[in-house]
């Protein structure tokens, strides 16, 4: 890149300063990970637009890390974004806006501009493929008090939720840790996730409806598009890669259960992929593709120590072949790929991903299997009902 062009990136592209950071701690910015210098203060050339923030200290010598906080932002051209390193509390924290608006000034003067690394541009578009339904509004409404995302603060969150013995095990990891610190109740902070039922339960509708409905779930989903996301499908796939991306960057188990429960919402659906909701399920089906192939990457270079944390919940546990995952994937496959009609744009998608699944995993699927039945977890019938239906069992 010639100078010229590199300096046009300086003055309009995102900065994010970050002040007194300890020597070996690790700073992600979306698919990037670095460990820090003795005198890194932060990241330069950042596209405008939506990006995660994600970090975790270490030891003095390097070679343990605390669990990971991370943040979303949502930045606009020559933006600086300040954040300033609490030695006592290990995290980052944000400054008044006089201090903030004069180490701004700052920066657009360069005068910290040998101590910035430049954002990756090559790897823009993969997070892009990560990140393109999240918008400012997906941020405000699901980032928790304070913005900042961790495990740290998730075990006591989610112990009333049924989980697999991988999950059970994280739990049990996190409390383990020399990082881990007791937190007080009035500390917990969760994201504002959009609560999805696991099991559909309904008073006074028969067993014979009940088993229609949750077998299929387009009912439950049409409820869910039309009460929490005002009717607007790009919002619904927005929290779909928040979660992602919060659970595979920042190791949040919550993020993770929540994406797993979307995942199960939509590939249990039946009837609305091939006829009502053709459209939703085609761009659905493209985003968890690039999740998976993502999250399947064995040569992510640039993760370093990171990608040990983040290869904890991405693990071989729910990516066999008896996984939930596989399951309702076999269901779905079976349902687009020997439907008499389909979407085109959807046919071909689900041929990719499918193909991905058993190219990467080495995956199995019957082609003349019909759709299995319901996919409950072995504590399902435990899990918390939300009520998505009025009386008369109707959305």
């Amino acid at each position: 890149m010639d100078p010229e062009t590199a300096l046009e990136l300086v003055k309009h592209g995102t900065t994010l300063l970050l002040l007194d950071v300890p020597q070996y701690t690790l700073v992600g910015i979306d698919t990037q990970v670095l460990s820090t210098g003795p005198h890194f203060k932060g990241i330069k050339m950042i596209p405008p637009g939506v990006h995660f923030i994600y970090y975790s200290s270490s030891n003095r010598d390097g070679s343990e890390f605390s669990p990971i906080f991370g943040f979303f932002i949502d930045t606009s051209p020559s933006q600086v974004i300040v954040r300033k390193w609490d030695q006592e509390e290990e995290h980052f924290v944000k400054l008044c806006e006089e201090e903030e608006e004069r180490y701004s000034d700052a920066v657009r003067r360069l005068e910290f501009d040998k101590n910035l690394g430049p954002y990756t541009l090559a790897h823009y578009g993969e997070w892009k493929c990560l990140s393109n339904y999240i918008t400012k509004n997906t941020i405000e409404r699901i980032e928790p008090v304070g913005g900042e995302i961790t495990i740290a603060c998730e075990s006591e969150m989610v112990g009333g939720i049924p989980k697999t013995e991988m999950e059970k095990a994280l739990i049990e990891q996190l409390k383990n840790t020399k990082f881990s610190k007791p937190i007080e109740k009035s500390q917990k902070k969760g994201c504002y996730y959009t609560p999805i039922p696991r099991v559909v339960k309904h008073k006074g509708m028969n067993s014979e409806d009940l088993t229609i409905m949750n077998l299929d779930k387009t009912q439950l989903l049409e409820s869910i598009l039309t009460k929490a996301y005002e009717g607007d499908e790009d919002s619904l796939l927005g929290e779909l890669q928040f979660a992602f991306i919060a659970f595979l960057m920042g190791q949040s188990l919550e993020a993770f259960l929540q994406w797993k429960l979307l995942i199960g919402l939509l590939l249990g659906c039946t009837e609305a992929p091939l006829h009502t909701r053709s459209r939703l399920f085609t761009k659905f089906i493209q985003v968890i593709y690039y999740q998976l192939k993502y999250g399947l990457k064995n040569d992510r270079k640039d993760t370093g120590a990171a990608d040990k944390g983040a290869s904890a919940l991405f693990d071989e546990s729910w990516l066999s072949s008896d996984s939930f995952l596989h399951r309702l994937c076999k269901d779905f496959f079976s349902l687009v790929l020997e439907a008499p009609v389909v979407d085109g744009d959807l046919l071909i998608w689900t041929r990719k991903l499918k193909e991905l699944l058993e190219d990467s995993l080495g995956w199995q699927f019957n082609e003349n299997s019909a759709v299995d039945g319901m996919n409950f977890e072995d504590d399902d019938e435990y899990a918390p009902v939300v009520e998505m239906l009025d009386d008369s069992g109707t959305a």
